[in-house]
């Protein structure tokens, strides 16, 4: 049942577009696997659109709507050898977006599954998420 609203959700966000998005979220990020993408819309505008990494081969990135669950403005993640993750937004268990040190590896797959990004563009995410605070805030992820 959970799955069967959250696919109707998305196909709802798909067909009506970012107007649907800012209704239900005053900061939307859009995460687009197939373009290793991340726009990132206030209020229905678009501010920044930024290169990232996720899942390569492997491994997986969730894909579907999702809110943030929490931030941690410094991460080590205790599955990957203390990997740091600066700046991170988790929005699906140990899923999160933060930053990463690997810049070189943007705009391809390269991760474990987490969307990653330049630490500085991690840092405005991070500082947007929670100025709009995590229910205002919607993480989309397509392919």
């Amino acid at each position: 049942m959970k799955k069967t609203v959250l696919m109707a959700a998305m196909l709802v966000a798909m067909l009506f577009g970012s107007s649907v998005q800012s209704w239900a979220a005053s900061l939307v990020a859009n995460i687009d696997v197939s373009s290793q993408t991340m726009t990132v819309s206030q209020y229905g505008e678009v501010l920044y659109r930024w290169n990232v990494s996720t899942a390569r081969k492997g491994y997986f990135t969730p894909r579907g709507a999702y809110r943030p669950q929490r931030t941690e403005r410094m991460w080590y993640s205790r599955k990957y050898e203390m990997s740091p993750m600066p700046y991170s937004v988790f929005f699906h268990g140990g899923y999160a977006i933060h930053g990463t040190g690997a810049v070189r590896q943007l705009g391809r797959p390269a991760s474990h599954g987490c969307v990653r990004l330049q630490t500085a563009n991690a840092a405005t995410f991070y500082s947007m998420v929670r100025e709009a605070g995590f229910g205002n805030t919607r993480i989309l992820i397509t392919n």
